[in-house]
């Protein structure tokens, strides 16, 4: 049986030695070589903590990499609403990968190729960022993190912005399918969990921040997001496409060996996604073709938009603030 590490580290000393301890316990050398393609969070324009990936952790990263690569490339996808290079330089992430000696691109602009595998249920001859494709080595940093859709967002949700159409809001419907289809195309060798500061409630970009100090690495997505559930008290049984990747991936049956912390002392119950009636609402229509179309792909879009808005504005200041008062529980560290 195969044995799987996952390295778990505190970040209070140092995050660039957090980060190489985790790398280390990674056996992190056996899969770095060539041309590596990084791909963080970058779910906003602007820099939230516990939202979007933290860019001195990028930039200890690619300093690393760059001792052992030929080339590193940080990039990510324009978002339904906003554009990647506006991301790329209001977060600070192109600044800070450039300095370290890497590029940072925007995989929605990059020149796609369609790959294929006959391990997939609904991504077939489908076209991805060439520069992914090419890449020796693709290493996931997502953010641990609740989400409203998925209820857990983490290593498998953040391949999801590896898909360059800004449209790829159209596959939720199949998302569970669609996120094992991403790991059997994507091949990722390295995830790097970023929790030094983490997310609950509302993420992916609206929750609570919650600095959780740590750093975490693998070589299994599946087995570092069970792992994440498990600290953030979450049963990963209950999150529907890392169920569904469970069952149907082909893999070799492994254990997993946790190096560095106990986890015992880095649990915490995590808050939530309050599924509001915009919340709802959206993951009513995630579940059908048709209406996902119908809502983010016509002009109706505009006045769903407006008249969600209103509602989440006044659910916000009277509703949502209860709810939030009556869970959340102020003695649980920060």
């Amino acid at each position: 049986m195969k044995t799987v590490n996952i390295g778990v580290f505190k970040t209070d000393d140092s995050l660039e030695s957090a980060l190489k301890e985790a790398l280390k316990a990674a056996d992190w050398d056996r899969h770095v070589r060539g041309k590596v393609f990084i791909k963080p969070n970058l779910c906003s324009k602007y820099y939230i903590q516990g939202a979007v990936t933290n860019p001195v952790l990028l930039f200890h990263l690619v300093c690393l990499l760059r001792d052992r690569a030929e080339e590193v490339i940080v990039g990510e996808s324009n978002g339904y609403n906003y554009c990647c290079d506006d991301a790329l330089a209001m977060t600070g992430v192109k600044k800070v990968v450039e300095k370290a000696g890497g590029t940072a691109i925007n995989l929605s602009n990059d020149e796609t190729v369609n790959v294929q595998s006959d391990k997939t249920f609904c991504l077939n001859i489908f076209p991805l960022p060439k520069t992914i494709v090419a890449a020796d080595c693709v290493i996931d940093v997502p953010v641990m993190k609740t989400h409203e859709f998925t209820t857990y967002s983490g290593a498998m949700k953040n391949l999801f912005g590896c898909i360059p159409n800004d449209r790829r809001i159209f596959l939720h419907p199949k998302f569970d399918m669609v996120m094992h289809d991403l790991l059997v195309l994507l091949k990722p060798k390295l995830v790097v969990m970023d929790a030094t500061f983490a997310m609950e409630g509302n993420g992916p970009n609206r929750g609570i921040v919650i600095p959780m100090n740590l750093i975490l690495a693998s070589s299994d997505l599946l087995a570092m997001d069970k792992l994440c559930c498990e600290i953030m008290g979450i049963d990963w049984a209950d999150i529907s496409y890392l169920k569904f990747i469970d069952k149907h991936l082909q893999r070799e049956q492994s254990r997993t060996q946790i190096i560095g912390e106990n986890i015992e002392n880095v649990k915490r119950p995590f808050l939530l996604p309050y599924a509001d009636l915009a919340v709802r609402t959206q993951r009513w229509v995630y579940k059908n073709y048709f209406l996902t179309r119908l809502c983010f792909g016509t002009p109706f879009l505009n006045m769903l938009q407006g008249c969600l808005n209103v509602y989440r504005k006044v659910d916000t200041e009277i509703k949502g603030k209860e709810w939030i008062d009556k869970h959340w529980d102020n003695s649980l560290p920060r």
